[in-house]
């Protein structure tokens, strides 16, 4: 399948090596900026790849079958409409769309022209997710009361000044939307995607960006409740993600720096199934926050392709979290609930 790849910021390598994991033909790389190209895929040795500044230009000349977009948060949702009216199928790094129009009009398209569109909800995959799914999906917490999601990273100033785009309003978002994304969506799919209010507060503490540096949130869902908590401040040296699940019958608690590790797994009469749990992989933390889901996304988008069915990581679970997050906004600007 011809392969193209949209934007080669600081998470392209992690694109490419999916592509290439799953044998994919890479057949063009577009970013407006050459020293984005040299910085970050220059260890990949791509000098053979065809490489272009317009992505439109790209899209005409190569005729990809599959595109994946992870440019500025802000762009995504008409490169993913010009992708699937160029008749590729689309991996959009999240989140899928800054409005929740833009969101629908991609689904839509999709839907039209037959194709497929991917959210790219990496944390999905990981190991240690995929076991809680399995718990959830299996009924073993009975009754699921609450979910929590504390997102606690650092980012300084030099983050926020390596581009013009970081924590602006149109192109970005901060902390919630930015780096908390991925545990809303977790949040969300774990508690049935249904949420029916939030209720938040944001302020922007130390950044001198426009949006968020510390988000808390309330989300109701039909029979129970989550608390969302995300940040950038964190002192680099205690950086943490935490995901944690209470229901009738039992508790996990994900952490590490990105979720990626069980630290607490109990259900009701199942102690050797902790054991092995905790003695398992999912007790690893990976060298980075990206984790090892990007090539496990692409295998699926792609068996989603053959099987014509919604990737698990589809354009409706990037709407959620996106629902989600854009209600926190205007939950903390005007001072009240939101409905979702």
């Amino acid at each position: 399948m011809r392969y193209c790849l949209i934007g080669c910021g600081r998470v392209s390598p992690e694109h490419i090596r999916a592509a290439r994991e799953n044998h994919l033909e890479i057949a063009g790389l577009c970013d407006t900026d050459p020293r984005s190209l040299a910085e970050n895929l220059g260890r990949e040795q791509l000098d053979d790849v065809p490489v272009y500044e317009d992505y439109r230009a790209m899209l005409a000349r190569v005729k990809p079958e599959l595109c994946a977009i992870a440019t500025p948060s802000g762009l995504h949702a008409q490169m993913a409409l010009d992708c699937l009216e160029a008749g590729a199928h689309v991996i959009v790094e999240k989140p899928i769309a800054m409005r929740l129009a833009d969101a629908r009009a991609i689904r839509e398209l999709a839907e039209r022209r037959g194709l497929t569109v991917c959210n790219n909800l990496q944390n999905r995959f990981n190991p240690a997710v995929q076991a809680l799914r399995g718990a959830v999906e299996a009924g073993r917490f009975g009754r699921l009361y609450s979910a929590s999601m504390q997102l606690r990273w650092h980012r300084g100033d030099d983050y926020y000044r390596s581009a013009a785009w970081r924590g602006t309003r149109a192109l970005d978002g901060g902390a919630m939307m930015n780096q908390g994304i991925h545990g809303i969506d977790l949040v969300n799919w774990m508690l049935g995607g249904s949420p029916k209010r939030v209720t938040a507060f944001t302020a922007t503490m130390a950044r001198d960006i426009e949006c968020e540096d510390l988000g808390l949130a309330l989300v109701e869902y039909p029979d129970a409740l989550a608390s969302i908590e995300c940040t950038t401040l964190r002192h680099p040296a205690a950086q943490e993600e935490i995901l944690e699940f209470s229901g009738e019958h039992g508790v996990v608690r994900l952490g590490g720096t990105a979720g990626h590790v069980v630290e607490t797994w109990r259900f009701d009469g199942a102690p050797k199934d902790e054991e092995a749990v905790m003695r398992h992989m999912y007790s690893v933390n990976p060298g980075s926050v990206y984790g090892h889901g990007h090539s496990l996304l692409y295998a699926d988008v792609l068996r989603a392709v053959v099987e014509k069915r919604p990737p698990l990581s589809d354009a409706k679970a990037g709407a959620g979290a996106l629902g989600i997050i854009l209600g926190a906004y205007e939950s903390a600007e005007t001072g009240r609930a939101m409905e979702l």
